[in-house]
């Protein structure tokens, strides 16, 4: 008896194969050494994930608010505040959180972190991913059945959970049970079908794995970017890529930068009559840059190319983002051009670039959180703000049950086991 295939089902299985790396191409590149000390290792890592929650922790607060009312309430943010906003399953699960509270943004780095550690091998695997998210979502159901109907309180903190992977579930479960044809239908309807910035709130901890390999951490990470739709696939990556670079000691603002250009093995600058949007949008970064810093400095009279950047600068940046704003502010397009614009313009300041995002309103927990986590890799946690960091640290452990430090290790741990791993 002779099956027969559909011609979709041949087609999207073709695709995801071939963004699959050849298992011995990734077994030789997972053994190449790090290319630094444990010591340095651990800096770094601990900058990527503490830096990550900062950010998260920083934008929490105003998370959404246009930025006229971010400087009628906060004047000009330059810590972390209280966060008195509402509960709801991609923000805050717990109400009125002191200075250092995160969101989703730092969650999906916690789960992240923990797919990794349980990963039974060293190859990386969309699949596994995609498994590991239906079971912490299973297990929110599971929950929900144990919790008595008059305990409306357990029952709302358990609607946060379930509302939070509710629709990564929709997409994971076709995909995970070789149902490609429901999977792209999934996949089309996630939040409404939105550009959204899907990969983006993980990617980072996937381009961390690898230091000093941008283009293998980009493969990585497109392989995992299984939520995303078209060209936010290849920005989920860049992200990843641009953390690799960012975790090789003596690596250079240009460095971390021009993955963007360099960095293309799936051919999105080949494409017809569009060309490869990432790079326009990087275009559009630099020359935002450079018209902030022209019209500041011809109002102030200054002359000199080099100098710490101005909230004049900012505001004038400001401006020209919001010639480029989309439907929905966390549309993954908008947020790369925040964020490339924020770190440009900062001359890659952790807290100034933090600050920019921050105060430009729109989806700004997320673009600080990405931007964190770049620049924390870039200068290890040695160099961000102590108080900030130690703040983060403390509300993360005693008020929503997240070590981060204990993450740092299991991540560390991650690394090093890749890492180590005979070539050949």
């Amino acid at each position: 008896m002779h099956s027969i295939i559909p011609q979709t089902l041949i087609f999207a299985l073709l695709t995801i194969g071939a963004c699959l790396p050849q298992k011995a191409d990734f077994e030789r590149e997972m053994g190449q050494a790090l290319p630094f000390d444990e010591d340095v290792l651990n800096d770094k890592v601990l900058g990527l994930l503490v830096g990550t929650a900062i950010g998260d922790a920083m934008g929490a607060p105003t998370e959404m608010w246009p930025r006229t009312e971010i400087n009628a309430k906060y004047g000009w943010v330059d810590r972390l505040d209280t966060m008195v906003r509402e509960v709801s399953p991609e923000g805050i699960w717990v109400a009125d959180l002191p200075a250092g509270g995160t969101t989703d943004d730092t969650r999906w780095k916690k789960l992240t972190v923990e797919y990794l550690h349980n990963e039974p091998g060293h190859e990386l695997s969309a699949k596994r991913f995609a498994r590991h998210i239906l079971t912490q979502y299973q297990s929110y159901l599971d929950e929900r059945k144990t919790i008595g109907q008059e305990d409306s309180l357990a029952l709302e903190e358990n609607f946060l959970r379930v509302g939070w992977l509710q629709e990564w579930a929709k997409v994971s479960g076709p995909y995970v049970q070789n149902d490609y044809v429901n999977y792209l239908n999934s996949l089309s309807t996630f939040y409404g079908g939105e550009m959204v910035c899907a990969g983006l709130l993980y990617s980072p901890a996937i381009g961390g794995l690898f230091p000093g390999q941008a283009e293998k951490a980009y493969s990585e990470a497109f392989k995992l970017a299984i939520f995303d739709l078209g060209y936010a696939r290849d920005i989920s990556a860049l992200a990843a890529a641009m953390t690799a670079a960012a975790m090789k000691p003596g690596a250079t603002p240009e460095d971390v930068i021009a993955v963007i250009r360099t960095i293309d093995p799936y051919h999105y600058g080949d494409a017809r009559l569009v060309g490869r949007t990432a790079q326009r949008i990087l275009g559009i970064a630099e020359s935002i840059v450079a018209n902030a810093r022209t019209e500041s400095r011809q109002i102030d009279g200054e002359s000199s190319k080099k100098q710490v950047v101005t909230r004049d600068e900012m505001q004038v940046a400001f401006v020209l983002l919001d010639e480029h704003l989309q439907d929905m502010p966390f549309h993954a397009g908008e947020i790369f051009l925040q964020v490339i614009t924020a770190m440009l313009l900062s001359d890659f300041d952790f807290e100034l670039t933090l600050q920019f995002l921050v105060n430009y309103g729109r989806d700004n927990d997320t673009t600080a959180a990405i931007a964190g986590a770049i620049l924390g890799a870039y200068w290890g946690i040695a160099q961000l703000p102590e108080t900030m960091y130690q703040q983060v640290l403390n509300v993360s452990k005693k008020q929503l049950d997240l070590d981060i430090l204990d993450l740092a290790k299991i991540y560390t741990q991650k690394v090093q086991s890749i890492h180590s791993r005979p070539s050949g």
